[in-house]
């Protein structure tokens, strides 16, 4: 499994929103400029996250976007699933299922599955902005 650019650069636009939340709206072309992200791109990124319901976004002169809801409250595995579909490593089993695709599936795709789940689902865009609890202490 490899998260596309859409997924990518998607999330980056929700962290630039998060870390921006003291302004009232956010032009894109800034987030853009901020991100080193296309802006035609992110246009695009944005009308799928507001279809969803992440973002909000209010049109005129002063206009722009915003988080739809706290950034505490947006968990990546549902961001990750609308801008990139299933979360999985690899397709569900079909019908007939061989006795090593069975093995296979339960010894190690299961396994990545509920791994990479565990992960997306306990991380909320709050903890990516930098308004999480989790740190980290580097030794040298």
């Amino acid at each position: 499994m490899k998260i596309s650019t859409r997924g990518r650069y998607g999330l980056r636009l929700l962290i630039d929103l998060a870390e921006h939340q003291d302004e009232e709206h956010v032009a894109l072309a800034h987030a853009a400029e901020r991100q080193e992200i296309s802006p035609r791109y992110l246009e695009q990124l944005a009308v799928i996250l507001k279809r969803a319901g992440f973002i909000r976004s209010v049109k005129g002169a002063s206009g722009g976007y915003a988080l739809a809801r706290p950034a505490e409250d947006i968990v990546l595995g549902d961001v990750l699933r609308i801008l990139e579909g299933d979360m999985l490593v690899a397709d569900p089993p079909g019908r007939r299922e061989t006795r090593l695709q069975r093995c296979v599936r339960l010894m190690v795709l299961d396994k990545l599955n509920a791994r990479i789940a565990q992960v997306i689902e306990r991380r909320t865009l709050a903890s990516l902005a930098g308004g999480g609890s989790e740190t980290y202490m580097y030794y040298i």
